[in-house]
């Protein structure tokens, strides 16, 4: 892609000190975008990309932390481009084990929080502005024990149709990207737990036969691949593409 293309952008990414976020961001960074990236704890990461890059604490499930997040944004470099909402975690537990606590949590970071992130961001975005949500493919599909992410997720892909449709006429494009498992710290503290698919057992075995069985192209996506798509959709070249909950899944889900 044209280095020009985003090289003046400023770009938002919660939940972009780790993993998937982390990866986002550094693809963001690389193309000369300004990336202003949030967490609730800095671990460095923002300061070792360099001086386009800044940090700030944020919690996702709190609207007033993201009215901030997109304010800081233009006190910084006077505008506000792309907002990706990629704050979010994922936990297997079954019907009788889930709780109001459980559901509360899970719901409020990865719904709540992208439905606030997807606010402040329309707030401040004049046209020509983008935001990508980071949802999965349990929007789409249910699994097992899975019942509370899977509902936060299709809720994510439900805002980015309805966001689409709603901030169109206002020239933002709102698109979610869905990627299937992807190899990263959170993913491995998941399946640890008894309750997940892996039950606990080892985590590269699991991946690499759930890849072999599943995978169109036997193998699943890198944290840089889904990075990529993100990048993609905030640039001028997708320009008509809105609305879209696009997988990333290595033909898991083909549709």
């Amino acid at each position: 892609m044209n280095r020009k293309l985003v090289n003046k952008h400023t770009v938002i990414v919660t939940g972009g000190t780790m993993g998937i976020g982390a990866a986002i961001s550094r693809a963001f960074y690389e193309r000369g975008a300004h990336v202003l990236i949030a967490s609730r704890h800095d671990n460095g990461f923002a300061e070792s990309l360099g001086e386009r890059a800044r940090f700030q604490q944020a919690d996702v499930k709190e609207q007033s932390h993201h009215q901030t997040l997109a304010q800081t944004a233009l006190d910084w470099t006077g505008r506000l481009d792309v907002y990706v909402n990629c704050a979010g975690y994922s936990e297997w537990r079954p019907i009788g084990k889930v709780d109001e606590d459980f559901w509360n949590d899970m719901i409020d970071t990865n719904l709540k929080g992208t439905f606030w992130g997807c606010k402040a961001a329309a707030e401040q975005m004049k046209s020509g502005g983008c935001i990508v949500n980071v949802s999965s493919l349990a929007g789409k599909r249910g699994s097992a024990n899975n019942s509370v992410y899977c509902a936060s997720k299709f809720g994510v892909n439900g805002l980015t149709q309805a966001l689409a449709k709603e901030l169109g006429p206002k020239g933002i494009r709102v698109n979610a990207v869905c990627p299937v498992y992807v190899s990263t710290d959170g993913l491995h503290k998941a399946l640890v737990d008894e309750e997940s698919p892996s039950q606990g057992e080892d985590i590269a075995c699991f991946l690499n036969d759930f890849a072999d069985e599943n995978s169109a192209l036997c193998r699943i996506p890198s944290a840089e691949e889904v990075a990529q798509l993100c990048v993609f959709l905030a640039s001028a070249e997708a320009s008509a593409i809105t609305g879209q909950c696009v997988n990333v899944d290595c033909g898991v889900l083909p549709q």
